[in-house]
């Protein structure tokens, strides 16, 4: 479902992080990276119905760590491409939500 995938924020604007999924049975990890984000990981399970558990760290331009988990939901979109909502929650005890959207190479 995600193996070669790329996405980047549904509101992306240049320079926004731009991640890379691979996917092996029901392990999905990424890498990511733009303008703020010097590198990025993802870790995750996927369930059967493409929902991510997923651990996540990276580095910022200015040189912080940022660490957290979120669960992302996928949306199918009209034209096959896949829309996932990330409800996310950092080590540092702030949360959100946040969406990202899968876009041609």
């Amino acid at each position: 479902m995600y193996d070669n995938r790329r996405f980047r924020p549904v509101d992306a604007v240049p320079g926004s992080s731009v991640g890379h999924y691979h996917q092996d049975g029901d392990l999905v990890w990424a890498e990511f990276s733009g303008t703020a984000v010097r590198a990025g990981r993802v870790v995750a399970t996927c369930g059967p119905d493409g929902v991510l558990d997923a651990a996540y760290c990276y580095v910022t331009a200015a040189g912080d760590t940022v660490s957290g988990t979120f669960v992302g939901t996928p949306t199918l979109l009209d034209d096959g491409r896949i829309r996932l909502t990330e409800a996310w929650s950092r080590t540092d005890g702030s949360s959100g939500v946040s969406e990202i959207e899968e876009f041609g190479t």
